[in-house]
């Protein structure tokens, strides 16, 4: 029997994302999905509801998130394109709070930077050499932190290392302050997302998770 609950998903359809709608399905939430490409949501299930359009518009945003109860993204930036996040955010915050929903989990890298953060050796380098790589990349996911740190929103900001596409589900570790895992499989992403549905022991906080060494 499906869930009353009806979930937005945004970045859907990435790699992490379509983990994230089986977990969903699994779970027999109701899932209304924005993809640029709908094809793609159809290869992962036909109860998905798709809503074609692209996050930069904010008519395709109010319309995905409209009638649901809480909101997901995955989404990533596409090479050679606009910076997204901070335009992402703020259209979803707009039509969050003329909608009245609340609950919004977003995922982000290590790298991102929030006070309090008491990061370690291995985690410092890791964030100066992405930097060095994706600079304007990270200063819109620090831009993309501060819109969603001033709105009024129960966010959850999860914060991961690098995400390795595997069913292999076990233990997951957290941590506020610093990232003290190499990995996260895909699965348990998936399931710690889910659970930030309802879970809200993480609300306005950034952990950081990784899946627990074997």
């Amino acid at each position: 029997m499906k869930n009353d609950i009806r979930i937005a998903v945004i970045g859907g359809t990435g790699k992490a994302g379509s983990y994230l709608l089986k977990e969903l399905i699994k779970r027999n939430y109701r899932i209304r999905a924005l993809a640029r490409t709908p094809e793609k949501l159809r290869d992962i299930s036909a109860e998905i509801e798709i809503i074609p359009g692209n996050i930069q518009d904010y008519n395709t945003v109010h319309s995905l998130i409209s009638g649901c109860d809480a909101v997901i993204s995955t989404l990533g930036q596409s090479k050679g394109e606009e910076l997204v996040f901070s335009i992402a955010a703020g259209n979803i915050i707009k039509a969050m709070n003329l909608l009245q929903v609340k609950r919004y989990v977003v995922v982000t890298g290590i790298t991102l930077d929030i006070p309090g953060d008491k990061k370690g050796l291995r985690t410092k380098i890791r964030t100066e050499m992405m930097k060095m790589l994706f600079g304007s990349i990270l200063k819109d996911k620090q831009n993309e932190y501060k819109i969603l740190s001033e709105s009024n929103l129960e966010w959850t900001i999860v914060r991961v290392p690098f995400i390795e596409l595997t069913e292999t589900v076990s233990r997951i570790e957290t941590c506020h302050t610093d990232c003290k895992g190499n990995k996260i499989s895909a699965a348990d992403l998936a399931s710690f997302i889910a659970d930030q549905i309802s879970d809200r022991r993480y609300n306005n906080m950034a952990p950081f998770i990784w899946s627990a060494p074997a």
